[in-house]
């Protein structure tokens, strides 16, 4: 009896309690209120400058780079199961004169945004999801990375027919495109990472980033 009235009274005090619920948002780059202190610099061919400034009255994250290719990661776990969809905006202030990006040759972006998944003591299988400003590619095509072959497959997101000096936001389904691109069933990424680089080309390129962060829908 004893034993009956104590799970009743267990199911009682549950019931009542709020229910458990996640974050509409996961922030990953906070730069509009000038967080920063998270993200790591690595270097692939000197330093692309990377810093917190205004434009339009918002704190963003502004990249220049010449002939130089660095990028900011972030290490974050993130389940895609309760966050599907990565959210950023972006903008570019020159386009690049890169002819083809998926040689070598001409492996450079105004921006891109990439998403990883760490292959632990096995570094051969950290894979990455690359979403990239384009400059020849058309919209939307996907290709492995001139350097890192499929295990960094890129996405053009925008490319030479997309206007500069001018905000684009955008919204992927990052769980589908693992399934779709990578192939794989992976329902968590380990860390996120920007990059502006130009060192292949030995061009130029200015770039913003805003906000960044995964969302439920």
């Amino acid at each position: 009896m004893k034993n009956l009235c104590a799970a009743i009274t267990a199911i009682i005090i549950y019931s009542l309690l709020p229910p458990i619920s996640f974050a509409e948002e996961l922030r990953v780059g906070d730069f509009s209120n000038s967080d920063i202190g998270s993200w790591e610099e690595k270097s692939f061919s000197g330093k692309t400058e990377y810093a917190l400034g205004t434009l339009n009255d918002t704190v963003v994250l502004k990249a220049e780079s010449r002939g130089t290719a660095s990028g900011l990661f972030k290490n974050i776990e993130v389940d895609l199961n309760n966050y599907p969809y990565l959210n950023w905006s972006w903008r570019i202030e020159n386009r690049l004169t890169t002819e083809d990006e998926q040689v070598k040759s001409g492996d450079d972006y105004a921006a891109r945004v990439y998403i990883i998944i760490d292959g632990g003591y096995l570094p051969w299988r950290t894979r990455a999801l690359n979403y990239a400003w384009a400059n020849n590619t058309q919209k939307y095509d996907v290709w492995p990375n001139a350097f890192a072959g499929k295990n960094a497959m890129m996405v053009a997101i925008r490319n030479k027919n997309d206007s500069t000096a001018t905000w684009y936001h955008e919204k992927r389904n990052v769980l589908n495109d693992l399934r779709e691109i990578l192939g794989e069933e992976q329902t968590t990424i380990d860390a996120i990472a920007i990059m502006t680089d130009t060192d292949n080309n030995q061009d130029a390129a200015v770039a913003y980033y805003g906000d960044i962060y995964f969302s439920e829908e």
